[in-house]
């Protein structure tokens, strides 16, 4: 057979099978005289075998192990290997499709729209707990209240937040206590109140004192605060951070997370 009955026979490209040549785990037959390749049907065989190990997922150096006569793993080690990558996999995926469901309830019921979204739902319920303040509130939401939604969103993909929990702790403590809900949109107002003041003026110290009070003790000796100020990262997170703000509002929270780092 020349190469092009030989793919045409196994259902791969004549690509492939140069590549499985040049890698070696396809043996390469002689030319004939007119130059052209002649397989054989052991030669078809083996690339029937090979594609239907590609197709259960094994890398081509699985299949390549599995081939060899002398490979350091048998065959049946190299699909239970393929089996448990494949069952951790499924897993995964019904986690992500249980997350993904809970969105799609929140979409199709009309729930709130909190922008940063998808969050987890901790993170999630405690935007809700939020929420349910504000629409109890004859004023506007703060512009704060936004602003930390995003902070807290960006904060929970960072692996700061995760490998230590801490953010998780925060949701599941003020999601559980309406009046900490209700604290905490408090200093979100407070914030909004000090655009435009000087950072000296005294409701600056004021915020922060109930800013760092509306975070629960426990919480705040989870959280992983860097050593050092946080604003001498010139060009940093830090830096970024800060900029965010108005002058007083920067002033307020960094004196508040240095309460907290102290406490």
């Amino acid at each position: 057979m020349r190469i092009g009955e030989l793919a045409g026979l196994v259902g791969i490209s004549t690509r492939a099978i140069r590549h499985y040549h040049r890698i070696g785990l396809l043996a390469e037959p002689e030319r004939r005289a007119n130059g052209y390749r002649e397989y054989s049907l052991r030669d078809a065989v083996e690339l029937a075998r090979v594609r239907r190990l590609t197709e259960l997922g094994l890398s081509l150096d699985e299949v390549g192990d599995a081939l060899a006569d002398d490979g350091g793993r048998d065959l049946a080690e190299i699909l239970y290997e393929l089996d448990s990558d494949l069952a951790r996999q499924e897993e995964d995926i019904r986690r992500r499709r249980v997350r993904l469901a809970s969105l799609l309830r929140q979409a199709e019921t009309g729930a709130r729209d909190f922008g940063p979204a998808p969050v987890s739902a901790g993170l999630a319920a405690l935007f809700d707990r939020l929420a349910d303040v504000a629409a109890g509130k004859p004023e506007p939401e703060p512009a704060m209240a936004a602003k930390d939604r995003e902070i807290l969103a960006l904060l929970e993909t960072a692996p700061l937040a995760r490998d230590s929990g801490w953010l998780s702790q925060l949701a599941r403590a003020l999601d559980s206590d309406p009046g900490a809900a209700e604290q905490v949109y408090a200093v979100y107002a407070r914030l909004d109140g000090l655009v435009g003041l000087p950072v000296n003026d005294a409701r600056v110290e004021e915020t922060a004192l109930a800013l760092a009070a509306a975070v629960p003790e426990t919480i705040r000796k989870a959280i992983p605060f860097p050593e050092g100020e946080l604003e001498d990262t010139a060009g940093g997170f830090a830096a970024a951070f800060y900029a965010d703000f108005a002058p007083a509002q920067a002033a307020a929270i960094r004196r508040a997370i240095d309460l907290m780092r102290k406490s």
